[in-house]
């Protein structure tokens, strides 16, 4: 059994994908300790209860500031995991046992390990996306649907906001804020399912939404749209082919670093000129919202992208010097778990476990 918890916080509109979500989590309680924190109305939490194996744990997410319910939920499963690593994961992400033992042994080297994501199987939507991935790769690294943490630093740190879109960033710069080290393994490849068509467009705006919390990048994708414009205008279409080309070289070497060629199809950056296109669209739209009050999400809106991290500093060294918030109370002598386990307190609640 790997030294580690398996934290997965999720929250469904329907079960369609339960069946096969639980059979991967029946084989992965085999190699780790699982822990579902599960903010779905009551009716899906309680099937999705009888249907999991009794190795892994279920629980919904103890409240949390801010409108993120994926934020509620991995700090939920950070107070109340048992070990001290802890590899969060989204509800599509399919860890095989080696890529799972790597990064929790990249996690004596750091107090955050960021792997990679490849879709698999790849329609043509999450072709369309994986270009996007690609150029993150060139540029840096992508950002994927799980990370690997050190649970100690987080709940000492305070936790994180719950109160902006782009989580995964806003949990890696509380990590740097508190001290931590960031491990980025894009040699680390972890299968994604692809969403549906649906949830991808879905998603194209909330992508956009994302770059204002990195404003260089914001500014780039805001003169898209303007450049293809004068461009046109000026009749000077050569300069927009050769600018697509370039970026299309730049995805092409994205998709090579890190040995990326073992999971990213030879044709993936040939897809970059539609994401482009979209981006230079979606960026000008996610600003409309921004100053509509922020996008739409779970029934709200949230304003804010992520934290900037000299506010983020504060508010961390502010916590550490408060000593965080608490862990969880283990379970008692006999392996109960204490009268305030979600678990218990959901099992017992009427209407919705949140």
């Amino acid at each position: 059994m790997i030294d580690a918890e398996y934290v997965l916080p999720l929250r469904w509109s329907d079960d369609a994908g339960r069946d096969e979500l639980v059979g991967y989590l029946g084989e992965l309680s085999r190699w780790i300790p699982v822990l579902v924190v599960d903010g779905s109305e009551r009716a899906l939490f309680d099937r999705l209860a009888v249907a999991l194996p009794p190795a892994v744990r279920h629980m919904a997410p103890e409240p949390w500031p801010g409108g993120n319910g994926k934020v509620a939920g991995v700090v939920t499963g950070l107070r109340h995991a048992r070990a001290e690593r802890v590899v969060i994961a989204d509800d599509d992400v399919r860890y095989t046992e080696d890529a799972l033992a790597r990064v929790v042994q990249l996690l004596d080297q750091a107090e955050t390990v960021r792997p990679a994501n490849y879709f698999e199987p790849r329609p043509w939507h999450a072709r369309w996306d994986t270009s996007r991935s690609l150029l993150n790769r060139a540029l840096g690294s992508d950002y994927p649907g799980t990370l690997a943490v050190r649970r100690s630093l987080l709940l000492t740190a305070g936790g994180y906001a719950g109160d902006v879109l782009f989580e995964n960033l806003e949990l890696l710069r509380t990590v740097r804020a508190a001290g931590g080290r960031e491990r980025r393994a894009d040699d680390l490849f972890v299968r994604r399912m692809p969403p549906t068509v649906r949830h991808f467009l879905g998603q194209r705006v909330r992508q956009a939404y994302d770059d204002f919390a990195q404003p260089p990048r914001l500014i780039a994708e805001l003169s898209i749209l303007p450049l293809v414009m004068l461009a046109v205008l000026a009749r000077r279409p050569r300069f927009v082919a050769a600018g697509v080309l370039g970026l299309v070289v730049l995805a092409e070497l994205g998709r090579r670093r890190g040995r990326g060629t073992r999971v990213f199809p030879a044709t993936s950056a040939l897809w970059l000129p539609l994401w482009l296109g979209e981006r230079g669209l979606c960026v000008w739209l996610a600003l409309g919202a921004r100053l509509r009050g922020g996008v739409r999400y779970s029934g709200g809106r949230l304003l804010r992208a992520a934290t900037p991290r000299r506010e983020l500093r504060r508010r961390v060294a502010a916590s550490l010097a408060g000593g965080g918030i608490p862990a969880a109370p283990a379970p008692d002598a006999t392996g109960s778990a204490s009268p305030q386990s979600p678990r218990l307190v959901a099992e017992a609640a009427e209407g919705e476990p949140t």
